[in-house]
């Protein structure tokens, strides 16, 4: 990959300029969105179960639900924003008409999906802390895999819009993919204890719960070999999207 660092610099100065406009109206829907589930699962349900994991039901959301805001955080920017530009602004040909190239938008727009999810996934981190949810210093470590998943969830949302032809099939992509993810993930409750032989290799497959795992075994301080594995997930899995993403997008804005 042939990438100017200035030049995608500049395709994440171009979408930071544009948010800067509309971060009221974005920013607390896609905050607020976590907080309720946090509120309302954690709180109700809460009250009728005493443990889950190991700790009360209220902490064992509250890693989860910040790797559910990394995730939206980066599939909103990432899908709709993206096909915008692609199909409806032509941003990208006009970028191509100066010395940007493909890479150059590519990792740009990565760059600030992962911003996008610093900012959402860090704002709810820091909520879950000012809740007490968070205990230090151990969950500090989770602060890494914020974007860790913000990159995983980027390079996915990407695969899927260069290659659908209109709008409207986003609905299955977060119907169909995102809500399964988001209820079979390890967020809602342990899938070891509750699945078991071809679900359990299923759920293995799940690219959210590999961030999940990770930060909750940093609220935990809880190690253990699925580290190694859910991070080597995470790195493996997005480098090979990285790599057909480049293809897809040579192929759609170049040939």
């Amino acid at each position: 990959m042939s990438v100017s660092w200035p030049h995608a610099f500049a395709v994440w100065r171009r979408s930071a300029s544009m948010y800067r406009r509309t971060w009221k109206l974005t920013l607390l829907p896609n905050f607020f969105e976590p907080v309720f589930y946090l509120s309302a699962i954690g709180i109700g349900v809460g009250a009728y179960i005493e443990q889950m994991g190991g700790t009360s039901y209220i902490e064992f959301l509250a890693p989860g639900l910040v790797c559910v805001a990394a995730m939206n955080g980066a599939s909103f920017e990432v899908t709709y924003n993206v096909f915008v530009r692609l199909h409806y602004e032509h941003a990208y040909d006009a970028m191509l008409t100066t010395p940007l190239e493909a890479d150059d938008i590519l990792i740009g727009e990565i760059a600030w999906a992962m911003t996008r999810v610093l900012i959402y996934g860090g704002s709810f981190f820091l909520a879950v802390a000012a809740f007490g949810l968070a205990p230090m210093p151990s969950a500090l470590l989770a602060i890494p895999v914020i974007p860790i998943a913000g990159l995983l969830f980027a390079v996915v949302g990407l695969a899927f819009t260069l290659r659908i032809p209109n709008m409207d099939l986003f609905s299955f992509y977060f119907t169909l993919f995102l809500t399964p993810l988001f209820l079979f993930s390890d967020v809602f409750f342990p899938i070891r204890e509750r699945l078991a032989g071809p679900l359990l290799l299923v759920a293995e497959l799940l690219p959210l719960l590999h961030p999940v795992r990770l930060a909750r075994a940093a609220f935990e301080g809880a190690w253990s070999w699925t580290v190694a594995w859910d991070l080597a997930y995470v790195l493996i899995v997005s480098g090979a999207l990285l790599a057909w993403t480049r293809r897809a997008i040579r192929e759609r804005l170049i040939s």
